[in-house]
């Protein structure tokens, strides 16, 4: 069984939401799982474990989540040079108010330092969710359970 953690903060639900919609994604492959987690729940085991990342965060003031960082900031020391780690893939998605580019651009670089594998262009969801995103969201989360899944990333 292939195994997604779908990783988000949300103080409005709105990225709880579009996290929600990834793990719906990833559940609809077959022999995939996603387990959601909130990134402040989120430990080094739970980085270790799974087989693909999919990472969610609202954009502040042109930046990640401070979870999400806090999340890395607590995690790096003792995942570097684990082979659990190394090219292990990941997506993200992003809800914005301005155009969420800060965000993943912070969330881009620090996957860098992980030696994460970068599988498909993010979401980025400005002003209001419509159904759009939502679909969008769970296309996501089944690129990166099926690409998992056939040992493609």
């Amino acid at each position: 069984m292939i195994t997604i953690l779908v990783v988000y903060h949300s103080q409005t639900d709105r990225t709880k939401k579009m996290a929600q919609s990834v793990a719906k994604g990833v559940d609809s492959i077959a022999n995939a799982c996603a387990v959601l987690k909130e990134a402040r729940k989120t430990s080094l085991e739970d980085l270790l474990s799974c087989d693909g990342l999919a990472l969610g965060s609202p954009e502040y003031f042109g930046y990640m989540a401070g979870a999400i960082k806090d999340l890395f900031d607590r995690t790096y020391d003792q995942a570097r040079g684990r082979k659990e780690i190394f090219k292990k893939p990941y997506v993200a998605f992003i809800s914005a108010d301005n155009d969420g580019q800060g965000a993943l651009r912070s969330i881009e670089r620090i996957c860098i330092g992980y030696q994460f594998k970068k599988v498909s262009e993010p979401v980025i969801a400005t002003g209001h969710l419509g159904p759009d995103i939502f679909i969008r969201c769970e296309e996501l989360g089944k690129i990166i359970a099926a690409g998992c899944e056939a040992r493609i990333f």
